[in-house]
């Protein structure tokens, strides 16, 4: 048996052990932190919680922006979105609160697996391990949760607006999840406090754990524009964006600046999967499912994520 499954075992002195009269709460119930992961805006620590006896991961903003108006309103977004769109392809939301020194915190589900981000860098690399557990109908499944998480959050009245592998998790059960909602346009949010992408504090970064309003790399044609409106077909653009990646093991848009970013995307016809990786025998139909979603008009587009997911359902369907 493995150090990590020993780990794991329930033992009768940690699920029988008794609750003080003056227990812990809030902050001071979690212990034994560990850096998880760290980005321009927050930190990720898995940690334990000593009442349930178990580890969950404990998201904060970095110390110079716990008073920042602007982030502490999209890390408050990010829990209670996350909490109240509830489903089985997110991550499930266990508290939110401020620690001893004023600071927010929110604590989550510990999901043990990978990210799509890096599971594609695998497969670009030729990993064998990584080609055998995910070959291409599985990616699709994933995707396919994702749109699941993605409906349902529509129907909610969210729109997420900043999906890309790095923000998908496929767990230690062949579950998917997705996650970082600070991005999320609510129902009812007026359009005239959203600033075009041009003017966001730009991360060109891959694997950011607390994003600076989207991450450029992965934007579409509505954010760059700074269009008033946007709609569930932002969804549809960013999905299609990481089918190309699943396809292709290689990004849409590439650039170091926003003005190059924004002229591959509005001035440039956007490659077909194909033409990026002529190597890889990729099925037309889901070369055309991923054209489709990418449209630079929203009209041209998938009408809505769920006509975008019955159409991989109907491939996947297709191939059995």
């Amino acid at each position: 048996m493995s150090v990590e499954s020993k780990q794991d075992i329930f033992r009768l002195s940690e699920t029988d052990q008794t609750l003080k009269l003056h227990w812990k709460s809030g902050s001071l119930k979690y212990r034994n932190f560990e850096l998880m992961d760290e980005g321009g805006i927050a930190k990720l620590y898995t940690c334990f919680d000593e009442n349930l006896r178990r580890r969950v991961v404990y998201k904060t903003l970095h110390d110079h922006l716990k008073h920042d108006e602007i982030e502490t309103h999209r890390f408050l977004r990010e829990a209670r979105v996350t909490a109240n769109i509830a489903h089985p392809n997110t991550v499930p939301i266990y508290e939110l609160g401020r620690d001893r020194s004023g600071s927010l915190f929110f604590t989550m589900k510990h999901v043990k697996g990978r990210d799509l981000r890096s599971i594609i860098i695998a497969l670009r690399n030729g990993d064998k391990k990584t080609s055998e557990l995910f070959p291409l109908p599985i990616l699709i499944e994933i995707l396919i949760q994702v749109c699941h998480a993605v409906v349902h959050a529509q129907q909610r009245g969210v729109i997420h607006r900043d999906l890309k592998p790095a923000n998908i998790l496929t767990g230690e059960f062949s579950e998917t999840y997705v996650i970082d909602w600070g991005l999320a346009k609510v129902w009812g949010e007026s359009e005239l406090i959203e600033l075009p992408i041009s003017n966001y504090k730009a991360s060109f970064s891959l694997t950011p754990s607390g994003r600076s309003y989207g991450t450029p790399l992965y934007t579409t044609p509505e954010l760059i524009r700074g269009d008033s409106m946007v709609d569930g077909r932002v969804d549809v653009f960013c999905l299609g964006s990481v089918l190309f990646e699943i396809l292709t093991h290689r990004q849409l848009l590439e650039g170091k600046t926003i003005d190059e970013i924004k002229d591959k995307l509005l001035n440039r016809p956007l490659p077909r999967p194909s033409q990026i990786a002529p190597e890889k025998e990729i099925p037309e139909p889901l070369e055309n499912i991923c054209c489709h979603s990418l449209a630079i008009e929203p009209g041209d587009r998938f009408d809505s994520v769920q006509a975008l997911s019955s159409a991989l359902q109907a491939y996947q369907v297709s191939t059995k």
